[in-house]
């Protein structure tokens, strides 16, 4: 008998409180209200956001980060179960990376050279690496919990996969707040802080999602 085969026999054997699909979407979900709720009630939007939103750099920036926290959100829901097919939700994941790498290269093409590392650098990038990590707590917490109810067959892919997500939640929040507009900024810093949450969510998963 195949290992996957093997796996998914079992988890058919084992008690299920209610479908672990649903279950996940539940995680996800209250993820996102409890991140939410956390920016608020701590930084809350910037202050200008009703202006903002109209412009190119903002829209694309909100619109980036919230396609890459729907992909990894999806790619998270299914994680949890045995022998199921990830690669048609992974590949999803380079849709807001070419999303990124255009609004990148329109900046760089209207943009004067020497201001392109004013650009990256931004104002705030220290507290974007801190911010986004620390609005992913709320929703990484509820998705261990939610996998733990299931049978990831790498619990140390899984944990990643659940930074990942938790990573796109935060990051779509915080693109809220943040006053730093340039592609360039988003994509090293916004990029750092969701490998960080990654990493870690990777980590905490060999430790945690073991079954």
């Amino acid at each position: 008998m195949k290992t996957n085969d093997l796996i998914s026999l079992l988890a058919q054997d084992a008690p299920v409180r209610q479908p672990f699909g649903p279950l996940m979407v539940k995680a996800v979900l209250s993820g996102l209200v409890l991140s939410l709720t956390l920016m608020l009630v701590s930084i809350g939007p910037r202050d200008d956001f009703a202006s903002a939103i109209e412009t190119l750099r903002v829209a694309a920036k909100i619109l980036t980060s919230t396609i890459f926290a729907a992909c990894a959100c999806a790619l998270a829901v299914r994680i949890g179960r045995p022998a199921v097919p990830m690669r048609p939700r992974a590949l999803l994941l380079l849709l807001p990376l070419l999303l990124l790498c255009l609004s990148v290269g329109l900046e760089l093409a209207v943009v004067p050279r020497d201001t392109w590392a004013k650009s990256l650098v931004g104002q705030h990038a220290a507290f974007c690496v801190m911010a986004i990590p620390l609005l992913s707590l709320p929703p990484l917490v509820v998705l261990f919990l939610a996998l733990r109810q299931g049978a990831p067959e790498n619990p140390t892919l899984a944990g990643a996969v659940a930074g990942l997500a938790a990573a796109g939640i935060a990051a779509c929040i915080y693109a809220l707040h943040c006053p730093d507009d340039s592609p360039l900024f988003v994509a090293t810093w916004y990029v750092t802080a969701s490998a960080i949450v990654t990493a870690a969510g990777a980590l905490a998963g060999r430790r945690f999602l073991r079954w």
